[in-house]
């Protein structure tokens, strides 16, 4: 098995969250986005989702 396949086999039993980081990191590297403002958005991001996890919280 080349490593390539060894790779996308351990991608395929990976977390959600382990998946979704690595189409992240991707897409980032592909558009050739700089650390710093990768960085500052995915901070953004967080702040968001925090925001949204508390609002979902406080509806159970």
């Amino acid at each position: 098995m080349t490593k390539t396949n060894n790779q996308n086999e351990c991608l395929a039993n990976a977390s959600p969250s382990i998946k979704l980081a690595v189409d992240l990191i991707q897409l980032l590297e592909e558009n050739q986005i700089e650390t710093e403002v990768a960085l500052e958005a995915l901070e953004i991001v967080t702040k968001d989702f925090k925001r949204k996890q508390c609002i979902d919280s406080k509806k159970l």
